[in-house]
């Protein structure tokens, strides 16, 4: 919708107002979508430097989120949000916090049945078995913005289209780029927040962005991802603007979106890790079918728009994998390969995929034999 807020640009008056005793903990949680984030605030005595544990579990309506549309209306749809990571409010500021959390069923009020659509839980299990083997991921978030009714890609001709791919891809120019406030207003909103940030760039596709979360160990990359989500669709709002993470978001001739995932082991760092590296690779290529189901958030059809073997994709039907080959199932990068050692890039992932489902099943495949 579009919205104006009465301030014409003007600093909102009440929020240097004291809070005395109390700090605002924005819970945030994954919808039953599997892809929507949703938020909400308490208030919680004073403290600085907050953990998981010490923050209460609260709860929320399931039916109004997606969590528990097979129930009857208003039967049974509470759902249990358990806090599982912090980070500092960046919006807020002060000691005001930003709290992730796992979704759990009402029934579960000591919170050991964790809800269908939680993917953390099973994820972290799996990171826990896997932990002596100290695995490493970085993810590269691509998104793509619109105008504010979440139809026209911002920044393009209101009639037509703008001209081929080419120049856009880490452009600079106002006839390059698009919605570079944003991009600079989420990386330090990221930084402030605690999120792993490491980079971002503008994308093939104009008024398409990436950033780069990572090195991050285990668990912590689907936290520090989703966290980094959240973060930059509340920027966005800012500015009128809406971020689609949808992998295909403008049909033809145009790249989609990705969630590329850079996978390490402390055996492929070692010198000598190439051989490690290329074994996990091949392990990879005995399940195809696992890995694509969970490499999207609707087992596959979201991708299918995007793998097609154009625009720097492998086609989703089949598995490939070489060096410094962008069209490959897997990348292993020209300087890895020269170093013999280092780390590999799965760029099947699309756009909107989980990374705790992402994370989890490489590890189950390359780790855990399963």
């Amino acid at each position: 919708m579009e919205c104006t807020d009465g301030l014409d640009g003007r600093k909102n008056p009440f929020l240097d107002l004291p809070q005395d005793e109390e700090i605002m903990a924005m819970y945030i949680w994954i919808d039953g979508t599997g892809q929507g984030l949703r938020s909400k605030t308490r208030t919680l005595p004073a403290k600085k430097n907050y953990t998981p544990d010490e923050i209460p579990v609260w709860d929320t309506d399931g039916r109004k989120t997606d969590v528990t549309m097979e129930q009857d209306e208003g039967e049974f749809s509470d759902i249990f949000l358990k806090p599982v990571a912090v980070f500092k409010d960046p919006f807020r500021r002060g000691d005001n916090i930003l709290v992730l959390c796992e979704t759990y069923c009402w029934d579960s009020p000591t919170l050991e049945k964790p809800h269908k659509t939680n993917k953390r839980a099973s994820c972290a299990t799996n990171m826990a078995a896997a932990a002596h083997h100290h695995p490493w991921f970085g993810i590269e978030q691509e998104y793509t913005m619109f105008d504010y009714t979440g139809k026209h890609p911002y920044g393009w001709p209101k009639n037509g289209y703008p001209g081929p791919q080419g120049p856009y891809y880490c452009g600079v120019g106002t006839d390059k780029v698009a919605g570079r406030k944003v991009v600079e207003a989420h990386y330090r909103a990221c930084l402030y927040a605690g999120v792993k940030i490491c980079g971002s760039n503008a994308e093939v596709m104009p008024s398409q962005w990436e950033y780069q979360v990572g090195p991050c160990e285990g668990i912590e990359m689907g936290d520090h991802l989703w966290i980094s989500r959240w973060i930059l669709n509340r920027v966005a709002e800012e500015f009128n603007i809406v971020i689609s993470f949808d992998p295909k978001p403008i049909p033809g001739d145009w790249n989609g979106a990705g969630c590329h995932t850079n996978i390490s082991t402390s055996a492929m760092r070692q010198d000598g890790g190439y051989d490690k590296i290329v074994e996990a690779i091949k392990l990879m290529e005995q399940k195809p079918a696992e890995h694509i189901t969970e490499y999207d958030p609707t087992g596959g059809s979201d991708n299918r728009r995007r793998l097609t073997g154009l625009h720097e994709t492998a086609s989703i039907d089949e598995f490939s994998w070489g060096v410094a080959h962008r069209g490959c199932s897997i990348r292993i990068p020209w300087s890895v390969a020269d170093e013999k050692k280092g780390y590999f890039e799965d760029r099947r992932p699309s756009s909107n995929a989980d990374p705790y489902s992402v994370t989890n099943r490489i590890i189950m495949t390359i780790c855990l034999g399963q």
